[in-house]
């Protein structure tokens, strides 16, 4: 027998900018970043999620003014080309088909780009789809959610659903660049900004405490909005998730997974609501429930269990939802481990900043938490604001 081991690393690097306005004529980030490729003539398409182009309908207009501006170092091979928003372009494969469609179409390369515009479903779809193209056309993710600015649209992966199972197909593929431009918050509505909330007090409950009371202590700023705590909630949830990419396992090909603290419920959740129940609000909802069960296991304090769940409260969301008593625990673990591949690890709290992995769950006792929740619901009076739009210019300001 004979046995050749090939043996080989990459090295892969991104920029992540902080920015506004980045579609302003005069505005040379896009460009600039274009430019980076090492071509003095860059063709590009742009996706955009259907949601931005109504909330902000003169945006199409500005992109193929702003390309115009800047010919020939980036040359938009064709009007911006509109997706449905939202789970509906996951679940459903015409979205991908319509990009491969486009990029052979206008002779797209693997040196050309996709940029594309969006909340996170529409840039697991766009980077699905780039990824797949060529075995990998250049990818410019420009997220409009807190979502994706603090996490979905940071990272490597991508994915669609199929089967009936969030994510079932999706590539790790890293972006060629990242630019989170703060205008596009402004539309949206406050049910949006909230969501994206969730997953900056979860990468704060499994890695940093001082973000955590820093998100504890301008909890009422942000429950409205406010401009300056959510832009530093944004920035610092979106480093800390890079930090985690980049000293952990940015492929997932061990059993680790910290960052899907509260997700193995969450993913399921979002599944019985058929979407119903925003992503964030299912984390919300998961981190409960984790929390909690942590706080059973004997992990947690009840003070730090306490923060947790009024943190959640009062930034605005309700901690269980009736598809919960739905839930098959015992599948739900078996699919999380199955997605995620090797043994089962759900990330727990040990106290507030600090996880612990384990490797098995007390179904019962999960089954009791969920009860417990309910009764806790059930005690409360607070429900989600559905009030619109509010990413406030000031501190001061209030919510219209």
């Amino acid at each position: 027998m004979q046995t050749i081991y090939q043996q080989f690393s990459v090295n892969y690097s991104y920029p992540v900018v902080f920015s506004r306005n980045v579609f302003d004529r005069e505005n040379p980030l896009l460009a600039d970043l274009v430019g980076q490729g090492g071509s003095a003539r860059n063709r590009a398409l742009v996706v955009i999620d259907s949601e931005v182009a109504r909330l902000q309908p003169e945006l199409l207009e500005r992109i193929c003014r702003y390309g115009e501006r800047h010919l020939p170092g980036l040359s938009f091979v064709a009007p911006p080309f509109v997706v449905r928003g939202g789970e509906i372009c996951k679940r459903e494969p015409l979205e991908v088909e319509r990009i491969h469609a486009l990029v052979e179409r206008h002779g797209l390369c693997r040196h050309s780009f996709i940029i594309a515009i969006g909340g996170g479903a529409v840039l697991d779809v766009a980077g699905y789809a780039a990824a797949t193209a060529h075995r990998g056309v250049r990818l410019i993710r420009m997220p409009t959610t807190v979502l994706a600015q603090n996490d979905a649209g940071v990272g490597v992966k991508n994915g669609v659903n199929a089967f009936g199972r969030k994510n079932f197909l999706g590539t790790f593929a890293p972006p060629f660049a990242v630019v989170n431009d703060f205008e596009f918050l402004r539309t949206l509505p406050l049910r949006e900004m909230r969501a994206g909330m969730a997953e900056a007090v979860k990468v704060a409950l499994i890695r940093d405490r001082a973000f955590f009371d820093a998100l504890f202590a301008s909890r009422r700023e942000l429950a409205r909005a406010a401009s300056e705590p959510m832009e530093r909630m944004i920035v610092r949830c979106a480093e800390l998730h890079l930090e985690h990419i980049c000293s952990g396992d940015p492929f997932e090909s061990g059993s680790s997974r910290p960052l899907d603290f509260g997700h193995w419920n969450a993913h399921k959740l979002e599944e019985l609501t058929d979407g119903a129940l925003r992503h964030g609000e299912a984390v919300a909802i998961g981190i409960a429930l984790d929390s909690l069960y942590s706080r059973q296991c004997g992990l947690l304090s009840e003070i730090d269990l306490h923060r947790i769940l009024l943190l959640l409260e009062d930034l605005g969301f309700a901690l269980y939802h009736p598809s919960l008593a739905w839930l098959d625990v015992e599948k739900a673990l078996r699919d999380f481990r199955e997605h995620l591949g090797g043994e089962l690890t759900i990330p727990l709290l040990e106290g507030i900043g600090r996880k612990v992995e384990v490797h098995g769950i007390d179904t019962q006792l999960m089954k009791r938490c969920m009860v417990l929740l309910a009764e806790r619901s059930a005690r409360s009076c607070r429900a989600p604001d559905e009030r619109p739009g509010t990413f406030i210019a000031t501190d001061t300001g209030e919510c219209p």
